[in-house]
């Protein structure tokens, strides 16, 4: 059994929440609910649980607040929230896991299966989401999963990115690879507004990384580090627009 607690100001969440877990996920043994800010942090230190589904916004101050008057964060985090674009871009970014409000069944039993996975990173997605939201502008890095570790990287330095099935491949201005638990579908609108650009179904490239477009041999990119990289024949027109200043 994995023991969690709730903490969220409205008990009508923290109820439909309670139902959810006990329809959807038995293995969750629920421990504690705390309605806000001083009452989560009173609970979290007479209870030891595995994982807290924390709400963002608070009576009392947010779950940011929280977190940082906690002393050791041994426990993960699930965030719960209600439709607020940026900060969905926000848990993005830093890869952080989050419920929408109404929860869905599906994503609660996808985070909760997540759950044993190993959390190295943590501490640094959490500390970099707080600080996104604090200065309400998207940051200039990524928090990537791989099957060890969460890295956190800055978005200039990639180069492109290339499907591998349920995986994607990262490709670094210095060499180096990662491999990452996420589809290459995840980053394609995350990373659009840093000028990334999907080419191909295989492919997604950083526009700033691109040194010439070949239009013979089928057409391709050739990008800074000297790989040539496909263009689907959909994509070639608005490839060459881009380059030409037009978008």
């Amino acid at each position: 059994m994995i023991k969690a607690v709730i903490i969220d100001d409205v008990q009508q969440a923290i109820d439909t929440l309670k139902v959810d877990l006990k329809d959807y996920c038995p293995e969750i043994e629920l421990i504690g609910e705390a309605n806000g800010v001083v009452s989560g942090a009173k609970l979290l230190k007479e209870v030891q649980p595995e994982v807290v589904f924390l709400d963002i916004q608070m009576q009392d101050g947010s779950g940011f607040d929280l977190l940082e008057i906690v002393p050791n964060i041994n426990f993960k985090v699930i965030f719960t929230t209600a439709s607020d674009a940026f900060a969905i871009k926000a848990f993005r970014y830093s890869a952080v896991d989050y419920l929408m409000k109404p929860v869905d069944p599906d994503e609660l039993m996808e985070a909760v299966k997540k759950l044993k996975e190993d959390n190295a990173g943590q501490a640094e997605s959490l500390s970099m989401l707080s600080d996104t939201m604090k200065a309400g502008q998207l940051p200039g890095r990524i928090a990537l999963h791989t099957m060890e570790k969460i890295h956190i990287t800055k978005i200039e330095d990639i180069i492109r990115c290339e499907s591998m099935g349920n995986y994607t491949q990262f490709f670094f201005a210095d060499n180096q690879k990662l491999l990452v638990t996420k589809t290459l579908k995840d980053f394609d609108k995350l990373l659009a507004e840093h000028q990334f650009m999907r080419v191909h179904q295989s492919h997604l490239i950083n526009a700033s990384q691109i040194k010439e477009f070949v239009k013979i041999d089928g057409g391709y990119i050739l990008m800074s580090d000297g790989t040539k990289v496909p263009v689907s024949v959909r994509k070639k027109a608005a490839v060459i627009k881009m380059l030409e200043g037009g978008g």
